[in-house]
């Protein structure tokens, strides 16, 4: 009698079950969170679009970060290089409607809501249906505005529901992001300086600042994971305090 399963789990698998079960304190049980990640892709053409240099290696990072600490955790992810997390609902999207459709959707039923997605502010007013050929002289394209996803979830905000956004700056970090964070009714703003070594797009790190109506607090250079989990307990003794 064959006892063995058809198929034993690659040893990286394993050690995610592992990390998922024993890693961490389950202190965000019976929580729903939902994340944001990655870019969105706005079309101009069916080869072309319009998107960003966004990774979406810190949102990933929180979602499996919130989900080892316990919480059920639903994950709207723009077009990306990333295996989903471990115990994650994923739902992957292209376009900044996309995103906007999918958030508001669940956000409703969720606990917290960390925005971490880079969405396009833009997208081309018109999407031609064939391949825009080159021509002589210069090409301009006509932009209009993307849906306010922050903005909605702000004047949709359930009572004793926490939302976070995300800040990239490239000057004046804190006063732009204590302006969005009035601007859009958010209850903590995660601000970044892309220009300050280790806080990009593309890297494992980020240096961040968690900006909320009554201080700031400046984390040092650290691992993407390691800033997830200061960001969920920032979270966390926030909410604890509401309560």
């Amino acid at each position: 009698m064959d006892i063995w399963p058809a198929a034993i789990p690659e040893p990286e698998t394993l050690f995610e079950y592992i990390l998922q079960e024993l890693a961490c304190k389950k202190d965000l049980a019976g929580k729903k969170v939902l994340v944001t990640a990655g870019p969105t892709r706005e079309a101009i053409d069916p080869v072309r679009y319009i998107t960003n240099h966004s990774t979406g290696k810190m949102g990933y990072a929180i979602a499996r970060a919130a989900a080892r600490r316990g919480a059920e955790v639903t994950l709207v992810s723009g077009p990306v290089d990333l295996k989903a997390p471990l115990g994650v609902r994923l739902v992957p999207v292209i376009s900044a409607k996309d995103m906007f459709d999918a958030v508001t959707s669940v956000s409703a039923e969720q606990d917290a809501i960390i925005k971490a997605a880079a969405v396009a502010d833009y997208r081309p007013a018109v999407v031609s249906s064939e391949k825009v050929k080159k021509k002589d002289g210069e090409m301009s394209i006509a932009l209009e505005r993307t849906d306010d996803i922050l903005k909605y979830l702000g004047e949709h905000k359930k009572e004793n529901q926490f939302l976070c956004g995300f800040s990239m700056e490239t000057q004046n970090m804190v006063s732009n992001s204590r302006a969005k964070l009035e601007k859009k009714n958010l209850d903590m703003i995660a601000a970044n300086n892309v220009k300050e070594k280790g806080a990009g797009f593309q890297g494992d790190t980020n240096v961040l600042t968690l900006i909320t109506q009554e201080e700031e607090t400046s984390l040092p250079l650290m691992s993407k994971e390691d800033a997830a989990n200061q960001l969920l307990d920032k979270i966390l003794m926030l909410t604890s305090n509401q309560n």
